[in-house]
């Protein structure tokens, strides 16, 4: 099946959009990427995307307007990449969205009780002509589960491996990992939200430049600082960082928030900004290294880090994630012929095809779901995909 996955991570910076072929069944997949390509969000969208994650600033029209507005630019970037890879959408057999995450709803243990995503797939199924899976989290949390991480499931299909312990390793605005032991059945897999990813570093580095600059381009600005070890240590003091998997996180623990908490703390310990935005880039290379080691790994050694996601474009980052992991080999998901970028819209172009298929695409060992289930809800197109919408 020719398949369009589309994803928006917790940065809300644009949709990242694939075009894939996937065939097989259950667990034996096989899939070849044949395009992906980026989209970003123009300002006006962003602002109201990071005013809905916000609870002193969402309100339930916003939420029902950016709804709307997320499907119809989710509808677009399906339209851009099959026209990129000059596949008509008469030819596309399915598109699956992850849409965009508003709130994560995690209890203080633990569990999580409502989750929400937003780009409405009646809208992406009725502008592409195309059946549309989405809004994935839903089932896995209905039955018990966390609702995430959902990428380890395509993780475990592309880069599991007979004698070689794997981890992937996905730094978004929300960093979260998969360990793949060497030989591994779905059931050994253990993944989890690590804690954050460049989430708090971006909206760090917009505070710093008045919005100038939306992130620390190749790490720039947290190598010219410092970091503050005692503070960070404190910081890794944070009940979540203690927390056993399974579990997850988002912007109710680590978002505007928590990065204006940071902001505040570093000034009143007197750091320029460069020290407040070089210790929690520390931060984030700190719990994703502590992710790779006892009590979370139990047996064995992590061999080889396959790092995909906006962090990996960050050098200052990945050296001080290397710095913690000696005899660990790190990786990129191009080395795979993956582009860093497009895996977790392939995963959802993964996850759409079994879900059309009818086949369990959860991970119980990782979600800490009840049971396998299906997870996603199938939009089918009524029209030719061709009107246009006032909603947005």
């Amino acid at each position: 099946m020719q398949i369009i996955g589309l994803m928006s991570g917790t940065s809300a910076d644009g949709i990242d959009a694939v075009l894939a072929e996937v065939e097989g069944e259950h667990l034996d997949l096989r899939c070849r990427l044949r395009v992906h390509l980026h989209q970003a969000y123009d300002e006006p969208l962003r602002a109201r995307i990071l005013a809905a994650c916000n609870p002193e600033t969402g309100s339930v029209d916003l939420l029902c307007r950016l709804n709307f507005a997320l499907g119809e630019a989710l509808a677009r970037a399906a339209q851009q990449v099959a026209q990129t890879a000059g596949v008509p959408l008469a030819e596309v057999d399915l598109i699956g969205s992850h849409g965009q995450t508003v709130w994560h709803d995690v209890e203080p243990d633990g569990r999580v009780t409502s989750t929400l995503q937003m780009g409405e797939p009646a809208i992406i199924a009725e502008r592409t002509g195309v059946t549309t899976v989405a809004d994935f989290r839903v089932a896995d949390v209905a039955a018990g589960g966390q609702g995430a991480p959902l990428v380890p499931f395509a993780d475990y299909i592309l880069f599991r491996h007979p004698t070689i312990f794997r981890a992937a390793q996905n730094i978004g605005g929300i960093a979260n990992v998969a360990l793949l032991p060497a030989g591994c059945a779905p059931s050994d897999v253990v993944a989890f939200d690590s804690g954050p990813g460049n989430m708090v570093i971006d909206a760090l580095v917009e505070r710093m430049t008045a919005g100038a600059e939306t992130y620390d381009h190749d790490g720039r600005i947290a190598a010219s600082g410092q970091v503050d070890t005692m503070w960070l240590a404190e910081l890794l003091d944070h009940p979540y960082f203690k927390r056993l998997p399974p579990k997850s996180t988002g912007r109710e623990l680590f978002g505007q928030s928590y990065a204006h908490w940071l902001w505040e703390q570093g000034l009143a310990r007197g750091k320029p900004p460069r020290d407040i935005i070089a210790t929690a880039t520390a931060l984030t290379a700190e719990t994703i290294a502590r992710a790779l080691l006892p009590p979370y790994v139990s047996h064995g050694h992590v061999s080889e880090l396959i790092i995909s996601g906006g962090g990996a474009e960050n050098p200052t980052l990945v050296r001080l994630i290397a710095s913690r992991l000696p005899g660990t080999r790190l990786m990129r998901p191009e080395d795979f012929g993956i582009p860093a970028q497009a895996k977790e819209a392939l995963a959802f172009a993964i996850l759409a095809y079994t879900a059309w298929r009818g086949e369990p695409n959860n991970l119980p060992s990782v979600t800490g779901s009840r049971r396998p289930v299906v997870m996603g809800k199938i939009s089918r197109p009524t029209g030719t995909g061709q009107t246009t919408s006032r909603a947005s």
